[in-house]
Protein backbone atom coordinates (compact mmCIF):
# COMPACT_ATOMS: atom_id res chain seq x y z
CA UNK A 1 0.00 0.00 0.00
CA UNK A 2 2.63 2.56 1.04
CA UNK A 3 5.88 2.48 2.93
CA UNK A 4 5.96 2.96 6.69
CA UNK A 5 7.74 1.47 9.68
CA UNK A 6 5.47 -1.59 9.70
CA UNK A 7 6.70 -2.55 6.25
CA UNK A 8 9.64 -4.25 7.96
CA UNK A 9 7.22 -7.07 8.81
CA UNK A 10 6.62 -7.67 5.11
CA UNK A 11 10.35 -7.66 4.43
CA UNK A 12 11.00 -10.15 7.25
CA UNK A 13 8.26 -12.42 5.93
CA UNK A 14 9.68 -12.22 2.41
CA UNK A 15 13.17 -13.13 3.62
CA UNK A 16 11.82 -16.11 5.59
CA UNK A 17 9.97 -17.39 2.53
CA UNK A 18 13.01 -16.95 0.28
CA UNK A 19 15.20 -18.89 2.71
CA UNK A 20 12.64 -21.71 2.86
CA UNK A 21 12.24 -21.81 -0.92
CA UNK A 22 15.98 -21.90 -1.52
CA UNK A 23 16.32 -24.63 1.10
CA UNK A 24 13.70 -26.89 -0.47
CA UNK A 25 15.17 -26.39 -3.95
CA UNK A 26 18.72 -27.14 -2.83
CA UNK A 27 17.62 -30.15 -0.76
CA UNK A 28 15.55 -31.55 -3.63
CA UNK A 29 18.44 -30.99 -6.04
CA UNK A 30 20.86 -32.77 -3.70
CA UNK A 31 18.71 -35.87 -3.23
CA UNK A 32 17.51 -35.93 -6.83
CA UNK A 33 21.05 -37.08 -7.62
CA UNK A 34 20.80 -40.04 -5.24
CA UNK A 35 18.92 -42.87 -6.90
CA UNK A 36 16.96 -45.72 -5.37
CA UNK A 37 18.87 -48.99 -5.41
CA UNK A 38 15.65 -50.72 -6.48
CA UNK A 39 15.29 -48.38 -9.45
CA UNK A 40 11.60 -47.62 -8.90
CA UNK A 41 10.28 -44.32 -10.23
CA UNK A 42 7.96 -41.79 -8.65
CA UNK A 43 5.12 -42.93 -10.87
CA UNK A 44 5.68 -46.58 -9.95
CA UNK A 45 5.81 -45.74 -6.25
CA UNK A 46 2.52 -43.88 -6.53
CA UNK A 47 0.96 -46.85 -8.31
CA UNK A 48 2.15 -49.29 -5.65
CA UNK A 49 1.01 -47.12 -2.74
CA UNK A 50 -2.47 -46.64 -4.20
CA UNK A 51 -2.75 -50.34 -5.03
CA UNK A 52 -1.66 -51.40 -1.53
CA UNK A 53 -4.21 -48.98 -0.04
CA UNK A 54 -6.94 -50.50 -2.26
CA UNK A 55 -7.59 -47.14 -3.91
CA UNK A 56 -8.63 -47.80 -7.49
CA UNK A 57 -10.42 -44.61 -8.50
CA UNK A 58 -7.42 -42.27 -8.49
CA UNK A 59 -5.24 -41.74 -11.53
CA UNK A 60 -1.62 -40.64 -11.94
CA UNK A 61 -0.63 -37.99 -14.46
CA UNK A 62 2.52 -36.17 -15.51
CA UNK A 63 2.54 -32.36 -15.36
CA UNK A 64 5.12 -29.84 -16.44
CA UNK A 65 7.33 -27.76 -14.20
CA UNK A 66 9.47 -28.42 -11.18
CA UNK A 67 7.98 -29.14 -7.74
CA UNK A 68 4.49 -28.67 -9.20
CA UNK A 69 3.37 -32.00 -7.73
CA UNK A 70 -0.10 -32.06 -6.18
CA UNK A 71 -3.17 -34.19 -5.62
CA UNK A 72 -6.42 -32.85 -7.07
CA UNK A 73 -9.34 -34.31 -5.06
CA UNK A 74 -11.88 -32.97 -7.58
CA UNK A 75 -10.50 -34.93 -10.52
CA UNK A 76 -9.03 -37.63 -8.26
CA UNK A 77 -5.66 -37.33 -9.92
CA UNK A 78 -2.14 -37.45 -8.53
CA UNK A 79 -0.16 -35.00 -10.65
CA UNK A 80 3.59 -35.59 -10.64
CA UNK A 81 6.06 -33.12 -12.12
CA UNK A 82 8.64 -33.93 -14.77
CA UNK A 83 11.36 -34.19 -12.12
CA UNK A 84 9.37 -36.75 -10.14
CA UNK A 85 7.23 -38.84 -12.49
CA UNK A 86 9.96 -40.81 -14.27
CA UNK A 87 12.78 -40.29 -11.78
CA UNK A 88 14.03 -43.01 -9.45
CA UNK A 89 15.77 -40.57 -7.10
CA UNK A 90 14.98 -40.70 -3.38
CA UNK A 91 13.75 -37.10 -3.67
CA UNK A 92 11.24 -38.00 -6.37
CA UNK A 93 10.06 -41.08 -4.50
CA UNK A 94 9.51 -39.06 -1.34
CA UNK A 95 7.47 -36.43 -3.16
CA UNK A 96 5.36 -39.03 -4.96
CA UNK A 97 4.66 -40.81 -1.68
CA UNK A 98 3.72 -37.50 -0.06
CA UNK A 99 1.08 -36.81 -2.71
CA UNK A 100 -0.28 -40.32 -2.21
CA UNK A 101 -0.43 -39.46 1.49
CA UNK A 102 -2.98 -36.80 0.52
CA UNK A 103 -4.92 -39.40 -1.46
CA UNK A 104 -5.09 -41.65 1.59
CA UNK A 105 -6.18 -38.69 3.73
CA UNK A 106 -9.00 -38.02 1.29
CA UNK A 107 -9.93 -41.69 1.12
CA UNK A 108 -10.04 -42.03 4.92
CA UNK A 109 -11.86 -38.74 5.52
CA UNK A 110 -9.00 -37.00 7.34
CA UNK A 111 -10.82 -34.11 9.03
CA UNK A 112 -8.24 -31.31 8.59
CA UNK A 113 -8.17 -32.07 4.86
CA UNK A 114 -11.97 -32.06 4.67
CA UNK A 115 -12.11 -28.71 6.47
CA UNK A 116 -9.42 -27.23 4.24
CA UNK A 117 -11.14 -28.37 1.05
CA UNK A 118 -14.49 -27.08 2.30
CA UNK A 119 -13.24 -23.55 2.88
CA UNK A 120 -11.25 -23.25 -0.35
CA UNK A 121 -14.03 -21.35 -2.21
CA UNK A 122 -14.39 -18.84 0.63
CA UNK A 123 -10.63 -18.40 0.89
CA UNK A 124 -10.35 -17.83 -2.87
CA UNK A 125 -12.84 -14.98 -2.55
CA UNK A 126 -11.05 -13.61 0.50
CA UNK A 127 -7.66 -13.65 -1.22
CA UNK A 128 -9.03 -11.62 -4.13
CA UNK A 129 -11.11 -9.15 -2.12
CA UNK A 130 -9.12 -8.52 1.08
CA UNK A 131 -6.33 -6.25 -0.16
CA UNK A 132 -8.49 -4.17 -2.57
CA UNK A 133 -10.97 -3.49 0.24
CA UNK A 134 -8.19 -2.49 2.62
CA UNK A 135 -6.57 -0.29 -0.03
CA UNK A 136 -9.83 1.47 -0.86
CA UNK A 137 -10.58 1.87 2.84
CA UNK A 138 -7.20 3.53 3.39
CA UNK A 139 -7.47 5.80 0.37
CA UNK A 140 -10.93 7.08 1.30
CA UNK A 141 -10.52 6.73 5.09
CA UNK A 142 -13.38 4.24 5.42
CA UNK A 143 -12.46 2.33 8.58
CA UNK A 144 -15.27 -0.29 8.37
CA UNK A 145 -14.02 -1.25 4.89
CA UNK A 146 -10.51 -1.74 6.26
CA UNK A 147 -11.93 -3.93 9.03
CA UNK A 148 -13.82 -6.10 6.55
CA UNK A 149 -10.66 -6.50 4.51
CA UNK A 150 -8.69 -7.55 7.58
CA UNK A 151 -11.35 -10.11 8.50
CA UNK A 152 -11.14 -11.56 4.99
CA UNK A 153 -7.34 -11.61 5.21
CA UNK A 154 -7.61 -13.46 8.52
CA UNK A 155 -9.43 -16.24 6.66
CA UNK A 156 -6.29 -16.73 4.58
CA UNK A 157 -4.20 -17.13 7.74
CA UNK A 158 -6.69 -19.66 9.13
CA UNK A 159 -6.53 -21.61 5.88
CA UNK A 160 -2.74 -21.75 6.04
CA UNK A 161 -2.81 -22.87 9.67
CA UNK A 162 -5.18 -25.71 8.75
CA UNK A 163 -2.88 -26.62 5.86
CA UNK A 164 0.06 -27.27 8.19
CA UNK A 165 -1.25 -30.47 9.87
CA UNK A 166 -2.50 -31.67 6.47
CA UNK A 167 0.99 -31.41 4.98
CA UNK A 168 2.80 -32.77 8.04
CA UNK A 169 0.46 -35.75 8.21
CA UNK A 170 0.87 -36.53 4.50
CA UNK A 171 4.67 -36.53 4.90
CA UNK A 172 4.45 -38.73 7.99
CA UNK A 173 2.27 -41.21 6.12
CA UNK A 174 4.69 -41.15 3.18
CA UNK A 175 7.76 -41.99 5.26
CA UNK A 176 5.94 -44.73 7.17
CA UNK A 177 4.67 -46.31 3.95
CA UNK A 178 8.05 -46.17 2.23
CA UNK A 179 9.71 -47.70 5.29
CA UNK A 180 7.12 -50.39 6.05
CA UNK A 181 6.86 -51.47 2.42
CA UNK A 182 10.66 -51.61 2.02
CA UNK A 183 10.48 -49.48 -1.13
CA UNK A 184 13.51 -47.61 0.18
CA UNK A 185 16.46 -48.68 2.30
CA UNK A 186 17.10 -46.84 5.57
CA UNK A 187 19.74 -44.47 4.17
CA UNK A 188 17.49 -43.67 1.20
CA UNK A 189 14.54 -43.13 3.52
CA UNK A 190 16.56 -40.54 5.41
CA UNK A 191 17.10 -38.59 2.20
CA UNK A 192 13.42 -38.65 1.32
CA UNK A 193 12.60 -37.49 4.83
CA UNK A 194 14.92 -34.49 4.51
CA UNK A 195 13.26 -33.47 1.24
CA UNK A 196 9.80 -33.65 2.80
CA UNK A 197 10.97 -31.75 5.88
CA UNK A 198 12.35 -28.98 3.68
CA UNK A 199 9.04 -28.85 1.81
CA UNK A 200 7.13 -28.63 5.10
CA UNK A 201 9.25 -25.66 6.14
CA UNK A 202 8.01 -23.72 3.11
CA UNK A 203 4.45 -24.02 4.43
CA UNK A 204 5.57 -22.83 7.85
CA UNK A 205 7.42 -19.92 6.26
CA UNK A 206 4.40 -18.94 4.18
CA UNK A 207 2.17 -19.02 7.26
CA UNK A 208 4.59 -16.87 9.27
CA UNK A 209 4.83 -14.40 6.39
CA UNK A 210 1.05 -14.10 6.10
CA UNK A 211 0.68 -13.69 9.86
CA UNK A 212 3.25 -10.88 9.83
CA UNK A 213 1.30 -9.21 7.06
CA UNK A 214 -1.88 -9.55 9.13
CA UNK A 215 -0.16 -7.94 12.13
CA UNK A 216 0.93 -5.07 9.88
CA UNK A 217 -2.61 -4.52 8.63
CA UNK A 218 -3.97 -4.51 12.17
CA UNK A 219 -1.35 -1.95 13.23
CA UNK A 220 -2.25 0.25 10.28
CA UNK A 221 -5.94 -0.06 11.14
CA UNK A 222 -5.32 0.91 14.78
CA UNK A 223 -3.51 4.07 13.73
CA UNK A 224 -6.66 5.11 11.89
CA UNK A 225 -8.69 5.12 15.12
Amino acid sequence: MYYDSTYILVIVGFIICMIAQNNVKSTFKKYSKIYSKKGITGQQVAQMILKNANITDVGIARVGGELTDHYDPRSKMVNLSDSVYASSSVAAIGVAAHECGHVIQHHMGYKPLIIRNAIVPAVNISSKAAMPLIFIGLIFSISPLITVGIVLFTAIVIFQLITLPVEFNASKRAIEILGNSNMLYDDELEGSGKVLTAAALTYIAATISTMLQLIRLILIRQRRD
